[in-house]
């Protein structure tokens, strides 16, 4: 240990100074008048960078940074308290000393002189960060006789502290105006008290005995980016005056205040994972909640004896047929990863905040069994922009101890349980995914590889964490150029990941494992070559990829497909042909549009009772009770007996891809548009998912046989044409890929020839539909390679033109150890948050308008809509103050994604936002409604109606919104 560890938090960093070391100050409070040194902000930064390290920061990161040092932790640790120390050493120059006047005098008086705030125009050019960046890189050369390119490596840790590492040109732009450093007249005097704090540091953190043999470091620049996060963490907790409080003179020596305010943080430790030496069936059996007499299937199995034959950091793809428990096998072999390279955590991501969602709960069940958890409490997040609306979470915010010493545990009856709670300091769009357990979008995880404001946080978050990725199938090319960065980050961090997925083809297999382990396309063709199914693929570094070809459960669905055409008449005919001895079927359509014009149509026919409807249209809590009740209707037999649900007779669900993932639910029948091979895979997963018997809503007889009809295509042509819609989203090539390989199947003239087997045709069909090749004459069918060819030769400018439009604000790779991350994020985007612009960054899916709805009557008076359940509908929102809070909860819950004519012309979002902003109400600014301020707000009339940039809007609960041109 060094010796900051023996001394008092305090006292030593202010003995023997002088009193012009001790004037120079680094904060202001202009409220009380009162200040705080330079000295005892550094002894308060460097003391909770101590406590952070000893007590917060995982192992595996611990020996990241220790393992590019000489002397191993111990040197680690007194670099990281030292960066922190020093890292606002910037402070202690004219540039920054002038700005209080006030101040500014006392300094004067000590030989400090500077010339007034208003004389130095060019002060800008001299920001804190940078200035320390230079005034340590001067001391390391002269007095400790390192070359100048090695100092930068470690001086731009105190440069970037504030977010943003600077660039070179600014480096040398403050180079040359040495003035801003040290005022001439007094240099002399800036320089020894610089020189005096500097020492000081250097002697308390230990380091003054490491320097000299640190000049032949190479630090690796993600030990650089790690140091940055903490040296940025540890500034925002000793900058809370909350807990680091002002007070006039002395008092803020007081050896006390340190150690108080370390007992007030109260910060969750990280979990610390055990090895486990059960068997596979005692493992699941203990962390998860499985029927009475159920074993772990094959996948799960050999998912756990590959993580443990990694025997530490790696990568682990997982491809398996939906239903096969992949999420119950990744988080197994989660701990076990995590107990073999010291993680302190987790993460989970999913493509969507509705799979965010439904993932939690399960989440949370699996951290209540597992062993290592703190013993107080354990730090968890749901990470994204609408968590504060998902009740689960919403229960973990009471905060810190009192949470924890409130939950009813005995641990004597539950010796692996733990309190878990969202931290009120490990809150927010920067902080919360440092907590140690996390669910979220992939947006979390793809911002790690887009050049950002504090991107070095983001790195500490995932480093120190397994990070498991759902539904790795689901994201396009755009989001795919952020995933690949963001793994070889992660690869360079030796962050254990698991990737998921039912539906991969082998040249994405082959991306990641390359974007993972840094090798070139030519290496390991074993792993592009491999088409078993179930597959596990494993890489770790410095090791070849081992394969598993696990068995596959044994549970099989026979799926009969045919096409049907796209007229209303023969869909409607057809579903009552179907469901004459009753059923529920499942109509799945690519747009909304489309989905209310079907769902129209069969409930003139049906009955509106019998036709439901599921988009992503609807407002947050209509969406949610929307999925709850399908899952209540339609989920396993044992979760609707749970819920209170009950499936009916005869009934049609009418729904968008909402249904692909998120919602584990069973149809008798399914008719869906024509899609990408890989979805329409995922969607007959809906079909026969459960076993039901006698007592369980036995299917109908004519229904027992699982069918899938597809439809959206005009069967007469050649090729047959996916509609307009379809082509929008999904793109023609795509489409006419995913018919060539369905075409066998949908021209065959029995039964036999007609099914397609799950799981044992997922991956051949999969492989030859994505299969890259320009021989299109082998891909296509009689008559179809022209049209393939011409589709084939778009997409592919398509989507280089989308993986260069992402490499605009694409992270670079890691660089050679021992190259400064000066200019790391320049020309990045600047704050990178988890909003409708934060996403679009990552996302190629245009800036998504979104706003909350309310209703405005004839009289002027404004409330929530009235159908919200739970008391929050009806609630009133006065205009001309701030709503009660139960209204500005209901409000803020109340939030609406617009559709895509809102998104693709510039001229309608304009025009739709400077419509919004004058209907802006500004009594709900204030920081009392901080849920609803900035927002936009639709205001719907007593029918439900609204009109915006040119278009009719019409809101219904039973089909939400319904958009039309005014014309």
């Amino acid at each position: 240990m060094s010796p900051m560890t023996s001394q008092p938090p305090s006292q030593p960093w202010r003995d023997g100074l002088s009193e012009a070391a001790r004037v120079v100050w680094a904060k202001h409070d202009f409220d009380s008048d009162g200040w705080l040194p330079l000295y005892r902000h550094m002894a308060d930064s460097a003391f909770v960078a101590g406590r952070l390290w000893d007590e917060w920061v995982p192992r595996q990161v611990r020996e990241h940074i220790a393992t590019a040092l000489p002397g191993g932790e111990d040197d680690a640790r007194r670099l990281v308290t030292f960066v922190t120390a020093i890292h606002d050493i910037g402070k202690s120059t004219p540039a920054f000393s002038c700005q209080v006047e006030q101040l500014a005098a006392h300094m004067r008086a000590q030989g400090l002189d500077m010339p007034l705030e208003k004389q130095m125009a060019d002060r800008r050019l001299a920001p804190h960060g940078l200035a320390g960046q230079l005034i340590l890189r001067d001391r390391l050369m002269e007095e400790y006789g390192w070359r100048m390119p090695k100092t930068h490596q470690l001086t731009v840790i105190a440069g970037g502290h504030h977010g943003v590492p600077p660039t070179d040109s600014a480096v040398q732009e403050l180079d040359e105006r040495w003035n801003l450093l040290r005022a001439p007249g007094s240099a002399d005097a800036w320089k020894r008290v610089q020189t005096e704090l500097l020492e000081r540091a250097e002697h308390l953190t230990g380091v003054d005995e490491r320097l000299s043999e640190w000049r032949a470091l190479a630090l690796p620049q993600t030990v650089q980016v790690l140091l940055t996060a903490l040296v940025i963490m540890a500034d925002w907790i000793a900058s809370n005056s909350d807990l680091f409080p002002y007070f006039p003179g002395e008092r803020n020596t007081d050896p006390e205040r340190s150690e108080t305010a370390w007992r007030l943080l109260d910060l969750p430790a990280p979990w610390v994972p055990e090895t486990s030496e059960e068997t596979v069936t005692e493992l699941f059996a203990s962390r998860f909640d499985l029927p009475e007499g159920a074993r772990p299937r094959p996948v799960q199995e050999q998912v756990v004896e590959a993580a443990r034959a990694l025997e530490g950091t790696g990568l682990m793809i997982v491809e398996a047929p939906m239903g096969e428990g992949k999420t119950e096998a990744a988080l197994a072999a989660a701990e076990i990863l995590a107990a073999a390279t010291g993680v302190g955590g987790c993460f989970v991501a999913l493509p969507t905040m509705a799979t965010g969602n439904a993932m939690f709960g399960r989440f949370t069940s699996w951290l209540g069994r597992l062993p290592g958890m703190p013993e107080e409490a354990a730090s968890i997040f749901l990470a994204h922009s609408k968590a504060h609306l998902n009740e689960e979470f919403a229960a973990y915010l009471g905060g810190g101890p009192r949470l924890a010493a409130d939950t009813d545990r005995d641990a004597d009856d539950d010796p692996g349980g733990a309190a878990l709670v969202a931290h009120r300091w490990l809150r927010g769009r920067k902080k919360g995914m440092l907590a140690s357990f996390s669910v979220g979008t992939i947006d979390q995880l793809l911002f790690t590889g887009l050049k950002s404001r504090h991107l070095a946080l983001r790195h500490l978050a995932m480093a120190g964490k397994v990070v498991v990725i759902d539904e790795a199938h689901a994201y396009d090319t755009y989001m795919n150029t952020y995933l690949d960065r963001a793994l070889t980050w992660l690869g360079r961090y030796e962050v254990p990941v698991v990737i998921l997925s039912a539906t991969l083809p082998t040249a994405r297999r082959r991306e990641l494992v390359q974007a993972y382990t840094g090798a070139k396309k030519a290496d390991h063709p074993e792993v592009e070559e491999a088409r078993a199914y179930p597959l596990i693929t494993t890489v770790g570094p410095e090791k070849a990829p081992r394969l598993y070809e696990p068995k596959a459960s044994g549970r099989t669905t026979d799926v009969l497909v045919e096409p049907i055409d796209d007229e209303l008449t023969v869909l409607t005919e057809r579903l009552d042909r179907e469901l004459s001895e009753g059923g529920c079927a499942l109509v799945i359509r690519n747009t909304v549009a489309r989905v209310h014009e079907a769902a129209g149509h069969l409930r003139g026919h049906f009955g509106e009772k019998s036709v439901t409807v599921a988009h992503s249209r609807f407002l947050d809590l209509d969406r949610a009770e929307r999925d709850a009740l399908l899952l209540r209707t339609y989920g396993p037999p044992a979760k609707v007996d749970e819920l209170g649900g009950c499936r009916p007779e005869r009934h049609i669900v009418v729904a968008s891809q909402v249904v692909e993932q998120s919602l584990d639910v069973d149809f008798d029948l399914l008719v869906t548009d024509l899609a990408p091979v890989d979805l329409v895979l995922q969607r007959m997963g809906r079909l026969h998912r459960h076993p039901r018997g006698e007592g369980q809503s036995e299917r109908p007889t004519s229904l027992r046989t699982a069918r899938c009809l597809i439809t959206g295509v005009d069967w007469t042509k050649n090729p047959p044409e996916p509609v307009r819609g379809s082509r929008t989203v999904y793109g023609e090539y795509p489409l006419l890929r995913s018919l060539a390989v369905l075409l066998p199947y949908l021209e065959a003239e029995d039964d036999t020839g007609r099914t397609v087997r799950l799981p044992d045709h997922i991956s051949p069909l999969v492989q030859d539909a994505y299969r890259e090749t320009g021989d299109y004459e082998a891909l296509a069918p009689a008559g179809w390679a022209r049209a393939l060819k011409d589709a084939g030769e778009a997409d592919e400018t398509h989507r280089s033109k989308k993986a260069r439009e992402a490499r605009d604000f694409l992270l670079g790779p890691v660089a050679r150890d021992g190259r400064a991350i000066i200019g790391w994020v320049d020309a990045g985007v600047g704050d990178a948050d988890d909003d409708r612009r934060g996403r679009a960054q990552v996302r190629d899916s245009g800036e998504s308008l979104e706003v909350l709805v309310a209703r405005r009557y004839a009289d002027g008076t404004v409330t929530t809509v009235p159908w919200l359940e739970g008391g929050r509908g009806g609630v009133p929102l006065p205009t001309d103050s701030v709503p009660a809070p139960r209204g500005v909860r209901a409000l803020a819950a109340s939030g609406l994604r617009l559709p895509y004519q809102f998104t693709l012309s510039g001229r309608v979002l304009d025009q739709a936002i400077a419509e919004l902003e004058n209907d802006v109400i500004e009594a709900w600014q204030a920081k009392e409604a901080h849920w609803i301020a900035g927002e936009l707000i639709l205001f719907l009339d007593e029918d439900d109606r609204a009109e915006l940039a040119g278009h009719r809007l019409h809101y219904t609960e039973s089909d939400g919104l319904e958009v039309t041109r005014a014309e």
